[in-house]
C-alpha cells in the first residue's frame, strides 16, 4: 500500500465478520426445528476462531450462514461491513468470490481438473487469467511442486487437502471458512495439514473461522467458541 494511502481508522476497526441475533429454523408441514437461537459473534480482520461443540449443536449451520451459503430465519450477517441479507444470490456469490476462501472436509476438488487447474478455479470465477505461476508457487508451498499435473484420483487424501488449501488462498481472501478440514484424514496426515493451514493463514493475514471436533486443532486458534443446542455457551481466548 502506498504511504499516502493508509487505511482509514474505520477500516482498521471494522470487523471482517459481524453476526447479530442470528436464528435458523427448519420448518416442515408438521414440524419446526430451531437450529440456531439468536447467535452473536464478531471477528476482527486477521483473527482466528475455532467453533466447537457436539454434533447437532449448530456449528456447520452457523458456518454456512456466515459464508452466505444459506439464508437465516432472522438476524444479520455482515462480511467486511456488507449485510448478506440485503444481497441477491448473485451478489452474495460475487462477494464470496472476492472475500472468502473455503476448505471442506471432503476436499471438493473437481476430478476432471489437474491440481493446478483446481487451484485456479476461484480466479477463473472472477474472470482472472494468467495466474498459473502464482498457483504453482502455492502448490510448492504446500509440498506439491511436483504434482501440478496430477488429477485428484492420483493424489492421496492428504495431498488432495493440500490442493484445497492452495485453492483457498489463491485469490487472497480476507476470511477463510474451514469445515472439519482434517475430518477425512488420519492423525499422521492431519498434523502437517493443520500446520500448513495456520502458516498460510498467518502469512496472508486472513481471518479464519474453523469448525472442528478436535480440541487440539481448536486450541491453535486465538479464540475458541463452544456451541450447544444452537447457541454459544462459552468462549475463551488463547495467547498465540
Amino acid at each position: 500500500m502506498p504511504a499516502n494511502l493508509e487505511p482509514s481508522p474505520e477500516a482498521v476497526k471494522r470487523p471482517i465478520l459481524e453476526i447479530a441475533g442470528l436464528k435458523k429454523i427448519h420448518r416442515t408441514a408438521s414440524h419446526e426445528l430451531t437450529v440456531l437461537h439468536g447467535v452473536n459473534l464478531s471477528l476482527a480482520a486477521g483473527d482466528t476462531c475455532a467453533i466447537i461443540g457436539p454434533s447437532g449443536s449448530g456449528k456447520t449451520t452457523l458456518l454456512g450462514l456466515c459464508a452466505g451459503l444459506d439464508d437465516a430465519t432472522a438476524g444479520s450477517v455482515k462480511l467486511d461491513g456488507q449485510a448478506l441479507e440485503s444481497l441477491s444470490q448473485d451478489q452474495r456469490a460475487a462477494l464470496r468470490n472476492r472475500l472468502v476462501g473455503f476448505v471442506f472436509q471432503s476436499f471438493q476438488l473437481i476430478p476432471t481438473l489437474t491440481a493446478i487447474e483446481n487451484v485456479l478455479v476461484p480466479l477463473e470465477l472472477r474472470g482472472e487469467t494468467g495466474r498459473e505461476k502464482d498457483a504453482a508457487e502455492l502448490l510448492a508451498q504446500v509440498g506439491l511442486g511436483d504434482r501440478l499435473d496430477h488429477y485428484p484420483l492420483q493424489l492421496s487424501g492428504g495431498e488432495q487437502q493440500r490442493v484445497a488449501l492452495a485453492r483457498a488462498f489463491i485469490h487472497h481472501p480476507k476470511i477463510l471458512f474451514a469445515d472439519e478440514p482434517t475430518g477425512n484424514l488420519d492423525a499422521e496426515t492431519s498434523g502437517p495439514i493443520v500446520e500448513m493451514l495456520f502458516r498460510l493463514n498467518r502469512e496472508a493475514g486472513t481471518a479464519l473461522v474453523l469448525v472442528t471436533h478436535d480440541p487440539a486443532l481448536a486450541a491453535k486458534a486465538r479464540r475458541v467458541v463452544k456451541m450447544s443446542g444452537g447457541t454459544i455457551i462459552a468462549e475463551e481466548e488463547h495467547a498465540i
